[in-house]
């Protein structure tokens, strides 16, 4: 049952911040990255692996974040995942080499997933619709702030003569507010009536029957390569803004603002374009967009001798544009192939997505980020992949459709 207007916006609050943990964690280090290094004694590489470790962890995770909460409710596994998360920045915190920090940056990873994943499962289990795509996209807008605010949090730390343990620190604190905000303001949206027993034989037939739907595979692609050519430059961040931009720690706005600005924006029409327009119609939009951004950004990579803002990261904002008008459609779309699955299929939609995102930073990123004519034609890839994906998926949505009608005449004929 939907909740009164009070409630629903506080909620939407809610399942953002807990959506926004995970970002924070990834974007407040970028600017930490050279003292990382020198404080440590490795090489920048090798820093880059806690994003990488981080992200696998998540990826790994994500596979079961939701199907514990369809068995033991979505409130409780939220709280425990809170729990695990402050234990692990506070470790990242006090850890003295990179091999200890590896360890609780995949401790972090173990746990981040949950309020993005479960707090899916919590819009779908009281909305539906209209309704949904709303409240969704409510939540994407202001989770969307988290990759902009973080890495100017982490900047503002450092310019303040903190070392690198004070971003965990922030990391801690900004996690216990959560877990109190979560057990005052959080109801069980999935009762015991409705929970599936955990068992391995079931979550293997859950998860395998969901991975080999041919309809789940082309929608986790559309949403997990969409956000993959946002990512490229999230995770591209520190040489984006220090080498190309030459800019200084203080500055990741010019780069985090404009892209998760747009995916902000993105997610705001979406939004106000719930039951005023169809959501094949909104994707289109989105679609559009990330083509002329594709075109933009190349364009401006190989024709121009300077690489400067704002040139540089405008077509990162229309990009994210596009990719906050695709995404709720398309995870709304999952969620509602699988009404009793719902914590399973946001799951592996999160380990589809995570598991391209962590090859992302750690393989792609350090090849394409120095150049930009390189990136932009890796995150233009990204788009025209998503893109092919969600055609093939309306073309086989048309076949069904067309084989539904002629079942019916033929039933219609041989009734008569």
């Amino acid at each position: 049952m939907p909740l009164p207007a009070t409630s629903t916006r506080r909620l939407a609050l809610l399942l953002a911040g807990l959506a926004m943990f995970g970002p924070f964690t990834i974007d407040t280090i970028f600017p930490a990255f050279p003292q990382l290094a020198q404080r440590l004694g490795v090489d920048q590489v090798a820093v880059q692996q806690t994003v990488s470790v981080y992200l696998a962890a998540y990826a790994v995770m994500s596979l079961a974040h939701g199907a514990l909460s369809d068995a033991f409710g979505r409130r409780r596994v939220i709280l425990g995942g809170l729990v695990v998360f402050v234990i692990a920045s506070a470790g990242c915190a006090l850890s003295p080499d990179l091999g200890t920090l590896l360890a609780f940056r995949a401790l972090q990873g173990f746990s981040a997933g949950v309020g993005m994943i479960v707090g899916r499962a919590v819009i779908r289990d009281l909305y539906s619709g209209h309704l949904a795509q709303k409240l969704m996209s409510q939540v994407s807008m202001i989770f969307g702030i988290a990759p902009a605010i973080a890495p100017i949090i982490g900047g503002w730390i450092l310019g303040a003569g903190a070392g690198w343990p004070v971003i965990f620190w922030f990391l801690v604190a900004f996690g216990v507010v959560l877990l109190l905000a979560t057990a005052v303001w959080l109801p069980e949206t999935h009762p015991p009536a409705s929970r599936t027993p955990l068992s391995v034989t079931g979550l293997w037939r859950g998860y395998t029957g969901i991975a080999r739907d041919r309809r789940f595979q082309r929608l986790a692609a559309v949403g997990a390569l969409m956000f993959a050519g946002i990512f490229l430059y999230i995770a591209s961040a520190p040489v984006f803004v220090l080498e190309l931009l030459h800019k200084t720690e203080q500055d990741f706005a010019w780069l985090f603002i404009p892209t998760i600005g747009g995916m902000t924006l993105g997610s705001w029409l979406s939004g106000r374009m719930a039951g005023r327009m169809k959501p094949a119609a909104q994707a289109r939009v989105g679609f559009v967009c990330c083509a002329v951004a594709s075109v933009a950004s190349i364009g401006y990579a190989a024709l121009s001798s300077t690489f400067v803002v704002p040139w540089a990261v405008l077509p990162i904002l229309l990009a994210g544009t596009g990719m906050g008008l695709v995404f709720p459609i398309v995870a709304l779309a999952v969620l509602d192939l699988y009404p009793r699955q719902r914590g399973l299929a946001s799951s592996l939609q999160a380990f589809v997505q995570l598991t391209c995102n962590a090859i992302v930073a750690g393989v792609l990123s350090p090849l394409v980020a120095h150049d930009p004519l390189k990136l932009s034609l890796g995150a233009s890839v990204f788009f025209t992949a998503g893109w092919l994906c969600w055609k093939a998926d309306r073309r086989a949505g048309r076949r069904l459709q067309r084989q539904g009608a002629i079942a019916t005449r033929l039933e219609s004929t041989d009734g008569a």
